[in-house]
């Protein structure tokens, strides 16, 4: 299954014929309310940024439809490349809006804020970032320098992880192939498998150190350029939470590390192990090594979101049967798996990278959380859709707990047990292994000056050791994995955001159970059709939480306490 790309363009003639139209509405706006903003009566602000929204909305599509062409073959490099550039030169003709808002006079602001309620978050916003805008001047600079600096750098990554082969038994394998070995039973492909991993990176690791160091440093400039106090500001700012709360989760994340130790000596008990590697952290146990093609994952996914809620499944059924799936690995493919939004006159478009395990069934219903929650905050427009990183991650992880409850009823003991102990690893790689990534960069960007190969190196594995103790043991080929993180290069502070996504879910998916589910049910569909165009605190809010109160991370750390106990039981039985 691959893309149906003609939801945002039939053909390349159309999609330059809205690149000339967006162009020449970009040069009209700029002419018609440059420098008069503070003129404009309500009525004639409001019309503007429709416009405004409308413009970018349009960018947003050719944008989607050059990105998902590179994503799908990295040979496509200098057709995505053509596109940001052309983004580039019309965005130029559009910074005066943003910046010239936040010089308008506070009674003013408030004045067009309040003419404008679809548009009050947005604005709103707009404000608090402010004491980190710079000069019309000054923004166009760093504008026409976006596509030689960070951005170039993560197409160079993108464009050389694509092209990677591992050697494996005379195959020559991709990296989500190579990486799937890592689950297989027999403990000596694992150990092959990670052994081919780390020696097909390792001649690599000059480049990809490079490109880190290049996203530090290019990152590093513009805080101090606009003024961060740290590498993090801008991450949290996006998010629109607080260093208080980040730090507070990282907190209760890393004083819980014991749960992961006390599972994976649990493990090692079960597996007859003397001793843990980190290629057997995903070692399956008994019976659980079924394979789950696609047509099963898509059968069982269906099944548990009509049950919770049909609206889901009328969203995904349209996801299968409408082109919105990109499905199996295939040659300069990029590696992993996304949800992109796209925009809300067209649809989200998921990618994956299938390999038929029981992970690739959770990773599918992952993504078509997001892209249900994408799809529902269509109504929100372009301008209010854009949801925060700490609140998009929900409704994916909140999907995958979905099927976990779907398809544990029917298991045979060992069956069960298996399954729990593949949604505790789960839970782990999504909360304490993010907020060990996110130890990790902020040691990375707090270093003084680029960083050498065994700096990298050391960084890593002083914050994995953190979480696994003596539970596992890390061989020094593990030291060499932080390289293949395309977070770290595309979205440098990411990582939390699925922690933050994890514990709330857990939070909410034992309010689901202990609440009444039809009133559940309706409170979440209208959260996630929110979007962005509320603040993450007011949104959690309506389900009585209060995501500023140390408190409330422990209820999530209390949920996987409650798996783990479960799962202990069942060993002991």
């Amino acid at each position: 299954m691959n893309w149906d790309l003609s939801a945002l363009y039939e053909n390349e003639a159309l999609l330059e014929a809205d690149l000339k139209d967006a162009a020449s509405r970009a040069k009209s706006l700029e002419s018609v309310c440059k420098g008069k903003l503070k003129e404009l009566h309500v009525n004639e602000f409001l019309e503007s940024i429709r416009e405004y929204e409308s413009i970018n909305e349009k960018l947003g599509r050719i944008m989607t439809y050059a990105f998902l062409k590179f994503a799908t073959n990295s040979d496509n490099g200098g057709f995505y490349a053509k596109y940001q550039q052309a983004h580039s030169n019309i965005a130029e003709n559009l910074l005066f809006f943003e910046l010239e808002f936040n010089k308008l006079s506070k009674p003013k602001q408030e004045e067009l804020i309040a003419s404008a309620p679809m548009y009050t978050y947005y604005l709103e916003s707009l404000v608090e970032e402010k004491p980190y805008q710079l000069s019309q001047k000054e923004e166009r600079i760093l504008l026409k320098k976006d596509m030689t600096s960070a951005s170039a750098f993560s197409r160079l990554f993108d464009e050389h992880f694509s092209r990677l082969k591992f050697s494996y038994e005379g195959q020559k394998l991709s990296e989500e192939e190579i990486l799937s070995k890592l689950q297989d039973g027999d403990r000596s492909v694992r150990q092959k498998a990670a052994s081919a991993f780390t020696k097909g990176l390792k001649p690599h690791q000059p480049l990809l150190a490079y490109i880190f160091n290049m996203i530090k440093t290019d990152l590093a400039s513009d805080c101090e350029l606009r003024g961060y106090k740290n590498a993090e500001q801008p991450r949290h700012m996006d998010n629109k939470i607080t260093q208080k709360s980040v730090d507070a989760l990282v907190k209760s994340a890393e004083s819980s590390f014991s749960l992961v130790q006390e599972y994976y000596v649990q493990k090692a008990k079960l597996l007859g192990l003397d001793e843990l590697y980190e290629y057997d952290r995903y070692a399956p146990l008994e019976a659980s090594s079924a394979s789950f093609d696609f047509e099963t994952s898509k059968a069982i996914v269906l099944d548990a979101f009509a049950k919770f809620n049909p609206k889901f499944h009328e969203i995904a059924t349209m996801a299968f049967e409408k082109g919105w799936i990109d499905v199996f690995p295939k040659d300069k493919k990029r590696g992993g798996a996304f949800s992109h939004p796209a925009t809300p006159s067209t649809h989200p478009y998921v990618l994956l990278n299938h390999t038929d395990t029981r992970r690739d069934l959770f990773t599918l219903a992952h993504e078509l959380g997001h892209a249900i929650h994408q799809y529902l905050s269509r109504g929100v427009g372009y301008l209010g859709s854009d949801t925060p990183l700490t609140t998009s991650e929900t409704a994916s992880v909140f999907a995958e707990m979905l099927i976990f409850d779907a398809i544990k009823d029917n298991l045979s003991a060992s069956e069960k047990r298996s399954l729990y102990a593949s949604k505790i690893e789960d839970i782990f790689s999504t909360l304490y292994r993010q907020i060990n990534f996110t130890t990790f960069e902020r040691k990375v960007h707090a270093h003084e000056g680029e960083l050498d190969l065994e700096t990298f190196n050391q960084y890593w594995m002083q914050e994995s050791q953190k979480m696994f103790g003596k539970s596992i043991t890390l061989s020094k080929d593990y030291a060499l994995w932080w390289s293949y993180i395309p977070h770290f290069i595309h979205s440098p502070f990411y990582c939390y955001a699925y922690s933050y996504g994890q514990l709330l879910v857990l939070a909410l998916y034992g309010l689901y159970k202990k609440s009444d589910k039809a009133l559940f049910v309706q409170n979440y569909t209208t959260f996630l059709s929110a979007g962005g165009s509320q603040s993450p605190k007011e949104l959690i809010k309506k389900f009585g939480f209060d995501i500023e109160d140390e408190g409330f991370w422990q209820l999530g750390i209390g949920e996987i306490e409650s798996i783990l106990a479960e799962f202990k039981g069942m060993c002991d039985a």
